[in-house]
């Protein structure tokens, strides 16, 4: 399978030249970080932990990737045992420094492969579980399908595969959290945008309604400020709607591949959280489920 490296999605003006620092500072946590222990990131575990302790960040999860298809980048990448010592280890230099590092994981869910992850999850001692939809082989989110994919279709029938994974993500049972809501909108774009989107909300209501349902957190994901679609995952309005509807647990991550990716634009996501309402972010510290208050505003 052919998969886009990040920097293909990438909006032109990411980085600090163009834009002064984005990368945030004093936030409780950045709750989605990969390392160089899944194949689309080089970056060492202790760059992020410097990165949180020069930003006054002192909580960060490394969330790297698992996949259950063999056609992945990440199937069988490395080794559970592999990845818990590298986290480990790093948790117990660093807890002295006041950088408490939570070994996480991003688990790639489709329903054909819910029994593997359900055994894998059943295996395994995590701190923290983000369940994702990505754009998994056989899906029509590969770039190469994608025009022909929403070539004569309505809206609802074009985002209907993904919506329907997510929905069955939420329902498994099987995560702390759902992982960058609405991030189908970096596969369609350009060819159906963010505006686009907008126009219907009503197509994520019963993914919405699930994750509500399921008690799992929304993550607001603050890495599509650096892409393309220049918004986060999910938008703000769906957020804010994910509150209406009942919601009651969110959370905040950058989803960084690179050292200078690390709490990109996370205040951001930060404040449309507390914009939509909420007061704390929702996580788990292996055995301890945890309410995290959300920081005073700052004066604009």
């Amino acid at each position: 399978m052919t998969k886009l490296g990040e920097r293909e999605w990438e909006a032109p003006d990411v980085d600090a030249s163009a834009s002064g620092d984005p990368q945030s500072r004093d936030l409780p946590l950045d709750s989605h970080l990969h390392t160089d222990q899944s194949p689309d990131s080089a970056v060492p575990i202790d760059a992020y932990a410097a990165e949180a302790l020069a930003r006054g960040i002192p909580e960060i999860a490394i969330t790297d990737h698992v996949d259950f298809d063999p056609r992945d980048p990440a199937y069988r990448y490395t080794s559970y045992a592999d990845r818990e010592r590298t986290v480990r280890d790093a948790a117990a230099r660093w807890g002295p420094r006041g950088v408490t590092i939570r070994f996480g994981v991003e688990l790639t869910y489709h329903q054909d492969w819910d029994e593997a992850a359900r055994d894998h999850l059943a295996r395994r001692r995590y701190d923290y579980v983000i369940g994702s939809v990505h754009e998994w082989p056989d899906s029509p989110y590969i770039r190469s399908r994608v025009r022909g994919w929403v070539e004569s279709r309505t809206l609802a029938d074009v985002v209907a595969p993904y919506l329907e994974q997510v929905t069955a993500a939420a329902r498994s049972g099987l995560f702390d959290t759902i992982g960058h809501f609405d991030v189908v909108k970096r596969y369609l774009n350009p060819f159906v945008t963010p505006g686009d989107l907008a126009t219907q909300p009503e197509l994520y209501e019963p993914a919405l309604r699930a994750i509500v349902e399921s008690g799992a957190a929304l993550e607001v994901n603050s890495s599509g400020l650096r892409h393309l679609v220049a918004e986060t995952y999910p938008a703000p309005a769906t957020v804010t709607r994910f509150r209406e509807l009942g919601g009651e647990r969110v959370v905040a991550g950058s989803d960084a591949h690179r050292r200078d990716w690390f709490a990109f634009r996370l205040d951001q996501a930060y404040r449309l959280i507390a914009e939509a309402g909420f007061e704390s972010l929702a996580f788990r510290r292996g055995e301890d489920h945890v309410r995290i208050a959300l920081p005073a505003p700052r004066a604009a």
